[in-house]
């Protein structure tokens, strides 16, 4: 980490109690009547997705940020987050990320799905409504590295993406705005494993339609694959010069540990619902699941097929229509099985353990069909 980073606990202690948040700490007290209009450098100890995230809503719910503007640096092991209004099924590969151990987080900003590692480096500019500019905080990160690589040729677009060479992406953005204060953060591609990367945003669920916020898929590109010389105490310190520069700060970079309830009181609890199923699936919007699923006798060796109808809403299955041929099942078992589903998340750990108990109660010739029909269901569910 940089070499000239301060540990100013008392500035942090001070920096938790801005705004709404009162203390009798002589260090808040004299953080709290700063200069109005001075700005933080601050850059997150953590690695972790929700305590990074929980961090952003902290800064904005307790930070008077009509006084105060703030420059939050940090990095996340790897995961993958989608926006506010995003579908994660339609978003990403959920079985390859819980084989991998990837974690799925939802942040509260909208914008597209990203997928994060230590390669990646994530900037979120906090000010007031007033102030939210998207395009001049981005001009602090094209500045930063025209100053520091002057042979890469980067430019922020009009949909607030940072391309490098005219066409590969480098960066995309994200905002969130309240009634006095907003927050813009953006992604800044430094090393990050672009194999992963293409491995985990894909869709797991065929067949879902939604109105949910869809990514625009685009060309990516790493720093370091045009600049191999650039190392990240070089990039932070160049982007942190940059941000003071544009808008007129002098402010050292500050090392700042969200697990630290001294510093940052309750951002346990807004690290907890970020990780909760009710958030990061529960949040998605109203969906539903139509596809074709491929049956199997594995004792005759038949086939044939079925169509299941889902609908879900807040993550869970609201309806569920099989359309099964009558010679493959009876429709006693069907309408068993659509019953048994309803009501229930869609996960597909959920729903195997749902069917577990009517697989049991067939035990006649027909059990390997309808456990053939319930491996397929729980299949399309990813």
């Amino acid at each position: 980490m940089l070499s000239h980073i301060r540990r100013t606990w008392s500035l942090l202690r001070g920096c938790s109690a801005v705004g709404r948040i009162q203390t009798s700490n002589p260090a808040a007290r004299s953080f709290m009547g700063s200069a109005e209009g001075s700005g933080l450098v601050l850059c997150s100890q953590s690695t972790d997705v929700y305590q990074n995230l929980a961090l952003e809503d902290w800064i904005d719910a307790h930070v008077d940020l009509q006084q105060r503007s703030i420059l939050l640096l940090w990095r996340n092991q790897p995961a993958v987050v989608i926006g506010r209004h995003q579908n994660p099924w339609t978003e990403c590969n959920l079985p390859v990320m819980r084989r991998a151990g990837i974690p799925l987080a939802r942040r509260r900003s909208g914008g597209g799905t990203v997928y994060h590692d230590l390669g990646n480096l994530n900037l979120t500019f906090f000010t007031s409504k007033k102030g939210y500019d998207r395009q001049r905080n981005l001009k602090v990160v094209t500045g930063a590295l025209r100053r520091i690589r002057p042979q890469l040729d980067v430019h922020a677009t009009d949909r607030f993406d940072i391309l490098l060479n005219g066409h590969l992406k480098i960066s995309g953005s994200a905002s969130r705005l309240s009634r006095k204060s907003s927050y813009h953060h953006c992604t800044l591609l430094h090393s990050a494993d672009r194999s992963a990367l293409s491995a985990m945003l894909r869709p797991s669920c065929p067949g879902i339609l939604s109105n949910a916020t869809p990514s625009v898929p685009s060309p990516v590109a790493n720093l370091v694959d045009h600049a191999p010389s650039l190392q990240w105490e070089e990039l932070l310190d160049a982007l942190a010069h940059q941000y003071n520069t544009e808008f007129g700060f002098s402010a050292a970079v500050t090392s700042v540990n969200p697990t630290d309830e001294a510093a940052f009181p309750g951002l346990g609890r807004m690290e907890a619902e970020l990780h909760s199923w009710d958030w990061t699936f529960g949040k998605t919007p109203k969906f539903t699941l139509q596809t074709v699923l491929d049956l199997t006798d594995r004792q005759s060796h038949t086939h044939s097929s079925a169509r299941v109808h889902m609908g879900i809403k807040n993550g869970v299955i609201e309806s569920c229509e099989l359309d099964v041929p009558a010679d493959w099942l009876p429709q006693r078992l069907i309408g068993e099985l659509s019953s048994v589903l309803v009501g229930e998340r869609f996960c597909g750990h959920r729903a195997a353990a749902a069917v577990t108990s009517l697989l049991r109660s067939e035990s006649n010739g027909l059990q390997d069909r309808l456990t053939n029909l319930c491996e397929a269901v729980v299949s399309a569910m990813g």
